[in-house]
């Protein structure tokens, strides 16, 4: 290595040097907005979150000098009836809405992701209602449902069936929230389902029609396989909007008749806001989010076991 070459490699060390750090502030001064926003609106509140759970705190006190309870408020969580009834109601509807939600979004995008006239059409036609104002959506769909006087009844009268009280019926009331949620979120996650579709390699459908294979056939050993990743984010992000639902059945139904739809989002807005008890809702809230968490990791285990 000659003198001139000694000479110049520390210059071009300090070059790259300056260039490592230029690329690293550039990269941070993208980061660094997204994650304040975060860190102050997310990360901060879900701490205090944690620490409230284990407090006796109410809005109007300061959150320093709230009383430590320790584990008091999840034990008291275990003994209350209306909390393990949200928490069936919660099980119960996420049980019902996840699949019926699967299956019609499903449908809709293989029926819209062919070439039909006006398919555009009804394709926003079928997301339209996940933007529509949640009050439009209770209030058309109480006078759809009124026992007496909606149309639904009416039809199921005309037919010899007699209609249930539907939103008025313990018995019906959350099989009623179902079939409406279902109909506001089916958009959504269809458009999740067609851009899934449309990544399939058409190849695989002309080989699958050389061997002879049926509709059916391609459906099941073309198109689900290909969809797995699709149908396993859909799948995650569903469930988890599932157990956390609350505004559909507070405008819906607030919780009623009785306590039949009364979800744990509905408890934890009952109990910080109504009752101003933010330490027990606060208990509420963590039962919640490890519920959510518990679930998407055997969502994420069951998903890797069956890719292997």
């Amino acid at each position: 290595m000659t003198a001139p070459d000694i000479a110049a490699a520390p210059p071009r060390r300090r070059r790259a040097s300056r260039l490592r750090m230029r690329n690293t502030l550039l990269g941070w001064s993208f980061i660094l907005p997204n994650f304040l926003g975060f860190a102050l609106l997310t990360l901060i509140p879900v701490i205090a979150l944690f620490y409230m759970s284990l407090t006796d705190w109410n809005i109007f006190g300061s959150i320093a000098t709230a009383q430590f309870l320790g584990f008091e408020n999840f034990e008291r969580l275990l003994g209350d009836g209306s909390f393990r009834t949200s928490f069936v109601n919660t099980i119960y509807y996420t049980a019902m809405h996840v699949p019926l939600t699967i299956v019609v979004s499903l449908g809709l995008a293989l029926l819209l992701n062919q070439k039909l006239r006006g398919v555009a059409f009804f394709r926003t036609a079928a997301f339209f209602p996940y933007i529509t104002s949640i009050v439009a959506i209770a209030l058309v769909w109480n006078l759809l449902l009124s026992p007496e006087y909606g149309p639904v009844n009416q039809l199921l009268g005309a037919v010899g069936i007699p209609g249930p009280g539907w939103l008025t019926s313990t018995d019906w009331a959350m099989p009623a929230v179902v079939i409406i949620s279902t109909w506001r979120d089916m958009g959504y996650y269809m458009v999740l389902f067609i851009a899934g579709l449309q990544t399939v390699p058409p190849e695989l459908y002309e080989a699958a029609r050389v061997d002879g294979a049926n509709a059916w056939q391609r459906f099941w050993n073309v198109t689900l396989p290909c969809l797995r990743p699709t149908m396993f984010f859909v799948t995650v992000i569903l469930t988890i909007n599932s157990l956390k639902v609350f505004d559909l059945i507070l405008v819906l139904t607030q919780g009623g008749p009785g306590q039949s739809t009364t979800v744990i989002s509905q408890f934890i807005f009952n109990k910080g806001f109504e009752e101003n008890d933010f330490g027990y809702a606060s208990a509420a809230s963590v039962v919640l989010f490890a519920l959510c968490l518990v679930v998407t990791i055997v969502q994420y285990m069951w998903n890797k076991k069956r890719s292997v």
